[in-house]
């Protein structure tokens, strides 16, 4: 885009023709004052609107230089002085400077006749002073170079008389001064010289032979010395143009006239054309008024003794607008930045018209509608600049059609279309389609795993449009949000880094930046938030009744309790969400399916029908708990339920309950290994242990068989069937320590937690001490033996007051 300053200067120049190629013309940097860094920086350029270009502009010189060969007779014709105009243009700002450059002629073209040889018949009674038409000679050089004078070669009838037409044409007449006489000279022969004047002097010649006739002695006489006449250009052939008109005093076949058109003029024949008997004149060919303006016709009329006459015919054409005109751009720039202000210079264009007067007046417009207009600067000139500010992203190009039309009638138009880029500036940011993004991703997910893809778009182009995506700084619990998740900063995609827990989070919520690579750059933020999907992986935890690994945890059932007695409740909760933490529970084993159900949905124990004495005390329930999730996980709790009235009898009953406690491997070796070595020497030691042990039972079924009251007593909420939970709310903690590498038994009690739990170890093999006090006692009576025993046995009894009953509850550990 240039900046346009109009200055105008005017130089001229002249030059001889056919000057070689490369011939300085003149400095125009020094003839116009300008400065040669200007004429590069400006791209001074020469525009003529011309086909042939006869100068060249040496910028980096400041010289004007001849192009091609110029040929003056072929340039201008007859025409004279003879030039050629041209404008220099420069640019930022814009300067225009007409010059001229005269072609000045050499003697470089010689006379020449239209014919070589002329034969005239004359009448020996032709009277002297009769006139003669002779050929005219062509120079095509002008001045003093151009045809200056007719020589008659020497003889003793004729002399030559020489003329010059309106236009300083030069022609001859050869005039009759001495009667001929035929039987002396039958026939003559004569030269007539055409030379210019130039140095040196060129001439050409034609022959002219006379043949001496018998007596006529009138010639034809033109009734007009000059005809007019006008003809539109590119009328038809057979135009009527005008009728010229002879007369002969002569009589008979000497009054008979004939016309023609002299055909030492060469092209006019061709484009002109005469009846030979009536005169008239007709359009033969093609006239074109900005080829001539004007032709002159010269006629002869010529009798049968060969007398003649001449007179001249002008034809003045007259212009018709039949040249549209023709537009050329000197200048233009394109792409354009969109950020152009309005007025910017787009281009510089030149209008010709051939046509004269209105046909040649031109106005130029722009066809459609669009942020541009037409300013005329100079004549022919004109600025095609911007109306409105440009916006690429709106319309990325225009086809700009300017249309010239002069003022004819019909007027006549030329138009052409110009493509105009746009060229973008990055002034828009890139835009999400979406204010938030939201995906969801099921937990325990493979790292690498795409989650979604965000894309913005950003109207402008190329490297304004090229987007990256960047993760925004921000933290999740404390960690980077770098360590969850990734994104492509090419393509937009969003991957998981790690696998992730729905258990730890359950939702990520971050911010993505879109920024394009525009300088400065623009950028836009969109919020995704990517929901971590519960998967089922993880099955049911119990929480209640608590599993041990030594000890039977029993619940008591009354004998006299009804259908729908609360014997417990299993407690389970799902770490996972939704209904794969929804649990249902079943009865999977139990030692009598028809006395206990499950409730599927709250895990209660309840009797379906009402205990009786034939049901075995002891019970074992394996209950079963699942998950809603697919598939679907589960846990396995057993609970063992005690049917009875009395600890006796859950003792008695209990004690063949298989217990679960392992055995040492390796102190299981070392026993038998001791076993073995013990040999004969350690029976008699044997015997005195088995004694002490048969002392031992015999004292515990003593205690057994006395009158001790065993009060059993049952937690007033088994007695509630009826919309209870039957959850136990305490429990007696029991924590034994015991060692392998000494003689001692550590045991410890704790607090008293639950008020119908039955915790029993069937390897019981103590004495039970009996209880001294009815109400509040605690009687604690531990056995401990060594450590190369296998079994250890430990005695806890606990007894508690509640409303006045004594409550027993016992432990084997």
């Amino acid at each position: 885009i240039f900046e346009v300053h109009i200055a105008a200067g005017q130089i001229r120049y002249s030059i001889p023709e056919e000057m070689k190629k490369g011939s300085v013309i003149g400095n125009v940097a020094v003839d116009l004052g300008i400065d040669l860094q200007r004429l590069r920086s400006g791209r001074a350029r020469i525009v003529s609107g011309e086909n042939v270009q006869y100068t060249e502009l040496k910028a980096d010189k400041g010289i004007l230089v001849v192009n091609q060969r110029i040929d003056r007779e072929q340039l201008c014709g007859d025409v004279t002085p003879c030039s050629f105009s041209f404008d220099l243009i420069l640019e930022n700002p814009m300067e225009l400077h007409h010059i001229t450059v005269e072609v000045l002629d050499i003697n470089d073209n010689s006379p020449s006749f239209h014919q070589h040889d002329m034969k005239l018949t004359i009448s020996e009674s032709a009277a002297p002073g009769a006139r003669f038409v002779l050929p005219t000679a062509n120079d095509p050089d002008v001045g003093v170079n151009g045809l200056h004078d007719y020589n008659l070669s020497q003889n003793e009838n004729f002399i030559l008389k020489k003329h010059s037409n309106a236009g300083g044409r030069k022609y001859a007449e050869m005039v009759l001064e001495k009667p001929l006489d035929r039987e002396r000279y039958p026939s003559l022969s004569l030269k007539l010289i055409a030379v210019d004047g130039g140095t040196p002097q060129k001439s050409g010649t034609v022959n002219i032979d006379i043949t001496v006739l018998d007596a006529n002695d009138n010639s034809p006489v033109f009734n007009q010395s000059v005809y007019k006449s006008t003809v539109m250009e590119n009328a038809a052939k057979g135009t009527y143009i005008t009728t010229v008109n002879a007369t002969d005093a002569d009589s008979g076949s000497n009054g008979l006239i004939y016309y023609s058109i002299s055909k030492m003029q060469g092209g006019i024949n061709s484009i002109f054309e005469i009846n030979k008997t009536t005169g008239v004149i007709v359009l033969l060919g093609q006239v074109d008024y900005e080829k001539s303006k004007k032709y002159e016709i010269r006629i002869e009329a010529t009798d049968q003794g060969a007398l003649t006459d001449s007179s001249k015919v002008v034809v003045e054409v007259i212009d018709v607008n039949d040249n549209a005109p023709v537009l050329n751009m000197m200048s233009f720039t394109s792409p354009v930045s969109e950020d152009s202000l309005p007025g910017t210079t787009i281009g510089i264009i030149n209008v010709k018209d051939l046509d004269s007067g209105e046909n040649g007046h031109v106005t130029c417009t722009i066809e459609e509608r669009s942020p541009f207009k037409i300013k005329s600067n100079l004549r022919n000139y004109y600025t095609l600049v911007t109306d409105s500010i440009l916006n690429r992203e709106s319309i990325s190009q225009y086809n700009i059609t300017v249309v010239a039309t002069d003022s004819g009638r019909p007027p006549l138009s030329t138009q052409r279309t110009f493509y105009l880029k746009v060229s973008d500036v990055n002034d828009n940011p890139p835009v999400f389609p979406k204010d938030v993004y939201s995906a969801f991703v099921v937990e325990n997910n493979s790292p690498g795993v795409s989650v979604l893809t965000v894309r913005a778009q950003d109207p402008d182009e190329n490297q304004n449009a090229r987007i990256s995506y960047i993760l925004d700084v921000n933290d999740i619990g404390g960690s980077p949000i770098s360590e969850y998740v990734s994104v492509n900063a090419e393509s937009g995609v969003i991957h998981a880094v790690r696998s992730f827990d729905y258990e730890q989070i359950k939702q990520l919520v971050l911010v993505v930046k879109a920024q394009d690579g525009g300088s400065p750059p623009l950028s836009s933020n969109v919020t995704v938030k990517i929901m971590i999907q519960d998967q089922n992986d993880n099955p049911p935890q119990v929480l209640y009744p608590v599993q041990t690994g030594g000890s039977v945890v029993a619940e008591m059932v009354p004998r006299s309790a009804d259908v729908g007695y609360l014997v417990t409740k299993v407690v389970a909760v799902d770490v996972d969400s939704g209904q794969n933490a929804w649990l249902s529970y079943k009865l999977q084993k139990a030692t009598d399916r028809a006395l206990f159900e499950v409730g599927s949905q709250n895990g209660e124990i309840r009797t379906i029908r009402q205990v009786s004495d034939k049901d075995a005390v002891k019970q074992r329930l394996s209950v079963i708990v699942e998950d809603n999730g697919q598939p679907s996980r589960s846990a396995t709790v057993i609970v063992n339920v005690a049917v009875a009235d009395s600890f006796p009898e859950v003792l008695s009953e209990f004690s063949d309950f298989p217990h679960d406690k392992e055995y040492n491997d390796n102190l299981t070796f070392y026993l038998v290994l001791a076993l073995a070595v013990v040999s004969f020497l350690f029976i008699t030691c044997l015997v005195v242990i088995i004694s002490v042990k048969i002392y031992r039972w015999r004292q515990s079924r003593i205690l057994y068989h006395s009158n001790l009251p065993v009060i059993p007593y049952y937690p007033p909420r088994y007695s509630d069937t009826l919309g209870t939970t039957g959850t136990l709310q305490h429990v007696y903690n029991y924590e034994v320590c015991r060692t392998t590498d000494s003689r001692k038994s550590d045991c410890k009690f704790g607090r008293a937690g639950s008020q119908n739990v039955l915790i029993m170890d069937p390897s019981f093999s103590g004495t039970m001490q009996r209880m001294q006090s009815e109400k509040t006692t605690l009687l604690v009576n531990t056995t401990c033996f060594p450590p190369h025993y296998h079994t250890v046995p430990s005695l806890t009894t606990v007894a508690s007051e509640r409303k006045g009953d004594s409550v027993h509850y016992i432990g084997w550990r």
